[in-house]
């Protein structure tokens, strides 16, 4: 099987000290990227950790796909106990940092212990070296890439760093890369808010970098089919299904008490693409389906905004400008703060003022959030969750986390998708909603998608393992992933088994059973229990929610997911 190379390496903030291990083993197991982040974090992450205290770890990680010429390659992983669901969650980021890392030849790094003082780290092919930059503390993120540029040449596709966001504990605070690339749920910039790292940096000249071969074909078959494709994707990103899912299933609007936004044209894919003025890809990437956007008439420039912004920024709060949805990108960008989380943590403050459509209100409020500065932000700052009481809202997250825009209360699977991810309220862990909207799955029911679920969540680790983008499911397919990585897809499925149970054993570790599997709609969601109950058996987990200590390493055949694709 092809799998990362390289040692992890251990930065202890505190001691200012580093230590390199050899992980081989680990990475033979579980490929790289998310899965053995996961590994790592399950085995080194007291289960008693604050999140917030020096006792975690992030864990920053790349897949043996990165060192390929291949589309849909330019992603890393972050892994860490995150302070929004106070379980596991893992994210990914896009960019030009991915083969950055690769250079400095380690397959992950480790992040753990907290600074005194604003800090900067800096790994190279030769060596780590520490900074302290207390002229960075409180700087936005484009202020730090300017900063690095200056003082050490490096362009913030070399950085990762942090905005006020994360500085100041902010539960959904992101880490950016190249500026606008997040790695956005969970609050894992907050993470490194607590351990005092302004911005880390990665260099070196090539010499390090692992030599591993990338199977071709098919590498060159999906990059050239990247390159020459006609999709909507690559001229409006996400954001091109807008009207067709407003129109014709549910776009999630004023705080989710409407189903459907009157406006949804003034943000949609036609919107967006009128203020697109250039192309923009990721490393190695030929699909270049990235949003440069500008409105000169407001003096906006950012990248995006994608479709989950347009929804928490545009009609979960009731604003149909997509100018309007650019500032707010371009703010949570700047401030380091993921656009999910916060645009529906606004939602829930404009509907207890009953302000709807206070665009400038929204942005006011994000400034706020970010410094904690007043009451107001300090509370929205601890996100829905933590606040709803105050607000006098319900409370629309699962496990902490603020919901994705695809409906549960009108895609079921994809509602009994969000009832038992381990990430919580996330549209990326597990994934029923591209068969619900294309109609390979009806939308109406949960019962007997169990299956079907158990086998998406798999094959999004292994993805995110390996690693590839999500938006290549048209060009690497199952077929080809097992051959780019190869080895059998049954395999994959198996690993990506072992590393959702890694997740859940963890949680369960801190007290979560299936007490926190639900949704706050579960009334207009069918047989939700019954499903759920479906779910755990189809993992080999047991009828509480919590994993037997033998399905870490020897999950059940029912656990895999593949019966339930074969009989598709």
């Amino acid at each position: 099987m092809l799998t990362a190379k390289g040692p992890l390496l251990t930065v202890d903030v505190t001691e200012r000290a580093v230590e390199e291990t050899d992980i081989s083993g680990t990475l033979s197991e579980f490929i790289g990227g998310r899965a053995a982040a996961t590994a790592l974090a399950h085995e080194r992450i007291p289960a008693d950790a604050d999140p917030f205290g020096p006792e975690n770890r992030a864990y920053l990680s790349t897949g043996p796909l990165q060192l390929s010429r291949m589309s849909f390659t330019g992603r890393m992983n972050m892994t860490g106990l995150s302070p929004l669901t106070d379980g596991l969650a893992s994210t990914n980021a896009g960019g030009y940092l991915s083969r950055n890392v690769a250079d400095t030849g380690y397959s992950v790094v480790e992040f753990v212990g907290a600074s005194d003082e604003p800090l900067a780290v800096h790994v190279r092919d030769d060596g780590v070296s520490f900074e302290s930059v207390p002229e960075l503390a409180g700087a936005a993120v484009s202020a730090v890439s300017e900063y690095m540029a200056d003082e050490h040449d490096l362009g913030p596709e070399h950085c990762i760093t942090i905005g006020p966001a994360g500085e100041n504990l902010v539960r959904f605070a992101s880490v950016m890369t190249f500026d606008s690339r997040a790695f956005g749920r969970g609050g894992l910039g907050a993470v490194l808010g607590s351990k005092n790292v302004k911005c880390v940096t990665f260099a070196g000249d090539g010499n390090a970098r692992p030599d591993i071969e990338v199977s071709d074909p098919p590498a060159m078959d999906v990059h050239r089919e990247a390159a020459t494709s006609d999709d909507r994707m690559k001229r409006q990103g996400t954001t091109g299904g807008t009207e067709f899912i407003n129109d014709n299933f549910a776009l999630p609007t004023r705080y989710f008490d409407e189903y459907e936004f009157e406006s949804a044209a003034g943000i949609g894919g036609n919107a967006v693409e009128e203020k697109k003025y250039r192309k923009g890809a990721c490393s190695q990437c030929a699909y270049a389906c990235k949003l440069p956007t500008r409105d000169e008439e407001r003096g906006v420039e950012t990248e995006g905004p994608e479709f989950e912004t347009v929804y928490a920024f545009g009609s979960c709060q009731g604003v149909g400008d997509i100018v309007d949805v650019m500032e707010a990108n371009e703010l949570c960008d700047e401030l380091g703060m993921d656009t999910i989380s916060a645009g529906v943590t606004v939602a829930a403050y404009l509907k207890s003022e009953e302000a709807f459509g206070d665009a400038e209100l929204a942005r006011e409020v994000l400034r706020e959030i970010a410094t904690r500065e007043t009451d107001r932000g300090d509370l929205l700052a601890e996100g829905v969750h933590r606040a709803h009481e105050e607000l006098g809202v319900a409370d629309y997250t699962v496990k902490g986390m603020e919901f994705a825009a695809h409906d549960g209360r009108v895609l079921h699977g994809q509602g009994l998708s969000y009832a038992v991810a381990n990430r919580g309220a996330d549209h990326m862990y597990g994934g029923m909603l591209g068969l619900e909207y294309s109609g390979e799955l009806d939308p109406e029911g949960t019962l007997g998608k169990a299956e079907r679920l158990v086998h998406e969540e798999n094959r999004n680790v292994v993805r995110d393992s390996g690693i590839v983008c999500a938006f290549a499911g048209d060009y690497v397919t199952d077929e080809r992933l097992a051959a780019l990585l190869e080895t059998d897809y049954e395999r994959l499925l198996e690993i990506g088994a072992r590393v959702v149970a890694r997740e859940r054993h963890f949680n369960n570790r801190r007290g979560t059973d299936a007490a926190d599997d639900g949704l706050p709609y579960a009334d207009e969601v069918p047989d939700l229990d019954a499903a759920i109950a479906e779910y755990y058996e189809a993992r080999g987990w047991n009828a509480d929610g919590t994993v037997p200590e033998n399905a870490l390493d020897s999950p059940a055949d029912t656990a895999v997911g593949v019966q339930a694709v074969a009989d598709d």
